[in-house]
């Protein structure tokens, strides 16, 4: 990620159209029925909600990607999986940070590429890394390797990564994510440059064995593979990209893993089918309504206040999240750093508090829109506010929109209220770049502008004293929540469920590392 945030990564808004599209069909892949029972011999089977698009992590798109990408390929550093963000080493035989801008690094001898491309060395840690913010590879993923410049090799297997100015999460989404990926150099330049969907060179525990668009990719163990042996002789990853198919599957012993919707969690608490696991994760979403500042309905700082106590988030988590999520304190989810153990309004509603910053306020009959994707969780959402705020005396009106309108409408001067939703990596600089002044009408649709909020984030992704960042962040959101322009409602959850004889390896907020999972 930049240090700077002039305009929104590459790609993200088409990024979000297409991910809410995907939701539109939900059909099994084909020669997906009658399989084998899941987890026969040693082949672990699991769902991903999309399909992969190519095997080149400078154009990864994600996920999707990522869950193979970190199976065939080796980063310095890889999430461990756990409850709680950390890493450990995978390429690297050691790593540290030798000054806030220089990172020395050392690779294992034992980790070559497959097809004859010998030993990984420093140069394709270079090459890999330095491909990734070249103008001509024109990568989407060129932000996340905020203020890096160069890798300074010093030996066969030794460099130094250096940075134009300190970068904390360099450690947290650069290294151990999409970016982190180390190709081979003689194999990506023999190839033009470009890896497509086919690899050209791999290296880690698993090879990808072959990939049928939209049915199936089979991951196979790697026989040169020296670390430690994974558990799983294949893996079969199926795209499904509607939940409740693939609870249908798993329930009939067709997958081993899958994430499930919120609907079912109720269900699946009271037991899962075929000595099966519910696990619950928080997710790094976050949900939230926001509030134009700039629109002249929205200028009065006491009506916004008395809008933020009126909305009574319990309600709305019971209603359209089915009681499986737990009420947000902000924009950073559990376990970040910067995380708010509480914001200064609370979940539930204070109507007697909202109805007398209204009358304080002036306003009367006060009419105003709310924007929502027209998905089911969020015009329920919608709903619920529009009840809790007409008891204050506040109309609303919901204003559908199918995702292309919707995704547009951030730089629509005539927006009033909006229910959204943000992704994020893990790393709560992600979440702040959203709402720094650079980004009103980008991203920023609350139009929300504070010098204060704009130096902490800059500071922040310069700090590398944990304690500090977050004391950092936390003052960012309650900088938010004083503005009036925001009511947090939820960072949802991600729910999976896993058959017997599994051992997931999870991220902390439920995504898989399908390298680590074992079997019980």
């Amino acid at each position: 990620m930049k240090l700077e945030w002039t305009k929104a990564p590459m790609g993200r808004r088409n990024f979000l159209k297409t991910a809410t599209a995907l939701g539109a069909s939900a059909a099994l892949p084909m020669g997906f029925a009658g399989q084998a029972m899941a987890s026969e011999g040693s082949t672990l089977r699991v769902r991903s909600y999309g399909d992969m698009s190519t095997m080149d992590p400078a154009h990864s798109n994600g996920v999707f990607d990522e869950e193979i990408h970190a199976s065939v390929y080796n980063k310095l550093i890889q999430y461990k999986p756990g409850s709680e963000w950390g890493w450990q080493l995978d390429a690297a035989s050691m790593i540290e940070q030798a000054d806030p801008t220089h990172i020395n690094f050392a690779l294992r001898d034992d980790i070559g590429f497959t097809n004859g491309h010998g030993a990984m060395t420093a140069e394709d840690v270079k090459f890999s890394f330095e491909r990734i913010i070249a103008d001509e590879t024109e990568s989407p993923n060129k932000p996340d390797m905020g203020s890096f410049s160069h890798v300074e090799v010093t030996g066969e297997r030794e460099g130094t990564i250096v940075l134009n100015e300190p970068f904390a999460p360099l450690w947290s989404i650069a290294l151990p994510y999409i970016t982190g990926n180390i190709v081979s150099k003689a194999a990506t330049e023999a190839a033009g440059g470009r890896i497509g969907t086919d690899p050209v060179a791999e290296s880690g525990p698993y090879l990808r064995a072959s990939w049928s668009p939209k049915e199936k990719t089979v991951l196979t163990r790697n026989p040169d593979w020296k670390g430690d042996a994974p558990a799983w002789d294949n893996i079969e990853i199926l795209p499904i990209d509607d939940e409740n198919t693939a609870e249908i599957a798993f329930e009939a012993g067709e997958l081993d893993f899958t994430r499930v919707s919120l609907g079912s969690v109720e269900r699946y608490r009271a037991g899962v089918p075929n000595g099966g696991t519910l696990l619950e994760n928080p997710s790094l979403f976050y949900v939230w309504l926001g509030m134009n500042l700039d629109h002249p309905k929205l200028q009065n700082p006491l009506l916004r206040q008395a809008i933020q106590h009126a909305i009574d988030v319990p309600s709305i988590l019971e209603a359209a999240y089915f009681g499986a999520v737990e009420p947000s304190t902000g924009i950073i989810a559990p376990g970040l750093a910067g995380h708010r153990e509480a914001g200064k309004v609370a979940p539930a509603a204070d109507f007697a508090r909202a109805a007398e910053l209204l009358a304080e306020s002036g306003e009367t009959n006060v009419t105003l829109t709310l924007d929502v994707l027209n998905k089911t969780t969020f015009t329920t959402t919608a709903q619920i506010i529009q009840a809790t705020l007409a008891g204050i005396g506040i109309t609303v009106e919901i204003n559908v929109l199918e995702s292309g309108a919707f995704w547009d409408s951030g730089n629509n001067e005539n927006l009033q209220l909006v229910l959204n939703r943000f992704s994020m990596t893990p790393d709560p600089t992600y979440a702040t770049a959203w709402f720094t002044t650079e980004q009103a009408g980008i991203w920023n649709w609350e139009n929300f502008r504070n010098a204060e909020f704009d130096q902490l984030h800059a500071d922040a992704a310069r700090e590398t004293d944990l304690a500090k960042r977050a004391e950092m962040y936390i003052r960012a959101q309650d900088l938010m929540e004083e503005s009036g322009a925001y009511r947090f409602i939820t960072h949802e959850a991600t729910p999976v469920v896993h058959s017997s004889g599994i051992i997931p390896a999870l991220r902390p907020d439920g995504l898989t590392l399908l390298r680590y999972f074992g079997k019980s």
